[in-house]
């Protein structure tokens, strides 16, 4: 080959390979590049767990909310159904981001992609009951006072529309899920409701984030023993052992830290 189309096959060459390389480079950013990009940046968490996650004790004996959520209910509730949440969140979060996380800091960090479904969805059971069975006290029910009582007055008129609108919100919730009455970022209070374990921690996750004060679970296992299909009876029946002393320290927590 004479030099001249040597150098000049090279030259060619060379630009072809330029030319491959820069529109490899495009097709990786519109690629890989605008994913990665597009990935939820978790901070890592202030502290760090050591032991697995385990099944919270009651405060009280499972007969002890009696008539109104009724023994056997409680322990399958309690025994079977959130322990099935605890045995599969550690079993999810083996291996991922999440392992050695607090369950607060899965639950504000969980988004809604495919591969944090599992994790979602046990983190949120686990939180959600450990926070339930607070909300549940057999020295419970009557009517909130001091600041809480104060502050529902405000937002609702009174506590017999507060239960009037939390009630309606329950009732609608589709399916399995939860309603609650929450703090928002506003200070001021609002009810909401969320699909299957969601939660209002949930960021990324939830259209309206809030400090939960009280919930209610309203998946069928919560009642449907004693109840049946009748979930309106069962939501009445939750005001007669709400723990309201323990709602007016979330308030105050959520409102003054």
């Amino acid at each position: 080959m004479e030099k001249r189309t040597f150098l000049k096959t090279g030259f060619f060459l060379g630009i072809a390979a330029a030319t491959t390389s820069f529109l490899d480079a495009c097709k990786s950013t519109a690629t890989g590049g605008a994913s990665d990009a597009a990935a939820p940046v978790i901070p890592p968490p202030k502290l760090r767990r050591t032991t697995p996650f385990e099944l919270p004790k009651l405060a009280y004996e499972t007969s002890a909310l009696e008539p109104h959520i009724d023994k056997m209910t409680m322990e399958i509730h309690h025994d079977r159904h959130h322990q099935g949440y605890v045995n599969n969140l550690n079993d999810a979060v083996k291996n991922t981001v999440y392992a050695d996380y607090e369950l607060y800091d899965i639950i504000s960090r969980i988004g809604t992609g495919d591969a944090d479904k599992k994790i979602r969805n046990n983190a949120g059971g686990h939180w959600n009951h450990t926070f339930f069975w607070e909300t549940l006290s057999p020295g419970g029910g009557g009517a909130p006072s001091g600041q809480l009582a104060s502050a529902i007055d405000a937002q609702f008129g009174s506590y017999d529309k507060f239960k009037e609108q939390f009630s309606t919100a329950a009732k609608s919730v589709f399916g399995s899920g939860w309603a609650w009455l929450c703090v928002g970022k506003d200070k001021g209070l609002f009810i909401t409701t969320t699909p299957n374990q969601d939660n209002p921690l949930m960021l990324s996750v939830v259209k309206q984030n809030g400090t939960p004060i009280i919930g209610i679970d309203v998946w069928e296992h919560a009642y449907y023993l004693k109840y049946q299909n009748k979930r309106p009876d069962y939501i009445t029946a939750f005001y007669n052992v709400v723990n309201w002393k323990e709602a007016a320290m979330r308030y105050e927590k959520a409102m003054f830290g």
